[in-house]
């Protein structure tokens, strides 16, 4: 049973993102009446707006815009931050980092509100380097966050907003729960610009060398860096489950299906039935080498894991950013600076 299921005003902060916009239309279909969505975007920015809502524009990096987003509220979930893919975490890491405001006033906001409970959204970028340093990762165990060493700026972020929450939970009674997401995808998120993840990228760089002509694409570092990759139903149902479950200390809450950036590449291929010539940028950024999530812990709490195969998401990722890139720019490439930028071949 869903705690507090049509009872109480339900906070979704970061809702005019990719998760957030997700979640809020997930809640809508569970049956909930009561719901206040906040994003520092103006509204014509969110990737999804739903009708029935409370739908707030406030920057939650101030404490009274948090105050105000928490009030009368019996559950949140605070997604709001400022991320990307690697490519921008590795560049913006005082941006990053300047996410600890908005978690720290929601958590004072929800704490001196009397939230029943608070759910953060935590990365898998908390876990320790030294178990991430080769493409042949041994799935990563929630314990393995400890000793330290995150992903420099957005990783500390995630990890000390974690401490904040375990130690709300001590001393003020809050009751908080914290998700550790690996690479959430899918349709109605970035696909271009700068922020977005490897399967919006790849979906995006295949389309533009099919429209292009020219049969070639980028791939950053080497290709064989490893991931797995969670879909965005999966991670919904998941988010749900921790949410309202009994379980205090944080979980990872990502597929465990592992596949390199080039097998990744293949899949996409696949889908849009053709190959590409491969060119690849070892200076680009690419993260650690190998990353993925051991569920034991999941599924010992919930009888449950992400099950949807990459193959399955991926295929309804590229044909959403394909309709969309169609929408935008109909049969022709994009602006130039969202067109692929492809090392040529040496004559």
């Amino acid at each position: 049973m869903r705690v507090g299921v049509k009872e109480g005003l339900i906070v979704v902060t970061g809702a005019g993102g990719f998760i957030g916009g997700h979640l809020v239309g997930r809640l809508l279909a569970e049956g909930e009446t009561r719901l206040r969505a906040v994003d520092r975007k103006p509204l014509d920015q969110w990737f999804q707006v739903h009708d029935g809502v409370e739908n707030r524009v406030a920057d939650l990096t101030r404490r009274e815009a948090c105050q105000a987003a928490c009030e009368g509220a019996e559950r949140v979930y605070q997604l709001a931050a400022d991320m990307g893919g690697m490519g921008f975490i590795e560049t913006h890491k005082a941006e990053c980092m300047l996410s600890v405001l908005i978690n720290t006033h929601m958590l004072v906001a929800a704490r001196d509100a009397r939230v029943r409970r608070f759910f953060f959204s935590s990365s898998a970028c908390v876990y320790n380097a030294a178990h991430q340093s080769r493409p042949e990762v041994t799935a990563l165990r929630e314990a393995d966050a400890y000793p330290a060493d995150p992903e420099d700026g957005y990783g500390w972020e995630k990890l000390f907003s974690e401490r904040m929450c375990r130690h709300f939970c001590e001393d003020y009674g809050l009751e908080t729960r914290v998700a550790r997401y690996h690479n959430v995808y899918g349709p109605l998120g970035t696909w271009t610009g700068g922020r977005e993840k490897a399967p919006a990228a790849i979906c995006r760089k295949v389309i533009e060398a099919k429209l292009s002509g020219e049969l070639q694409i980028e791939i950053w570092g080497n290709g064989e860096q490893t991931r797995s990759f969670m879909y965005i139903d999966d991670c919904l149902e998941g988010t749900r489950r921790i949410a309202d479950g009994a379980v205090e200390e944080p979980l990872n809450l990502g597929s465990s299906e592992l596949v390199s950036i080039n097998q990744l590449v293949s899949i996409v291929e696949e889908i849009a039935g053709m190959r590409l010539e491969r060119y690849y940028a070892p200076d680009a950024p690419q993260g650690v080498a190998g990353r993925n999530s051991d569920n034991t812990r999941i599924r010992e709490c919930f009888g449950w894991e992400p099950s949807i195969s990459l193959r399955d998401g991926l295929e309804r990722t590229y044909k959403w950013v394909l309709d969309d890139y169609m929408r935008r720019w109909g049969g022709r490439l994009g602006p130039r600076e969202e067109a692929p930028r492809l090392p040529r071949p040496n004559k």
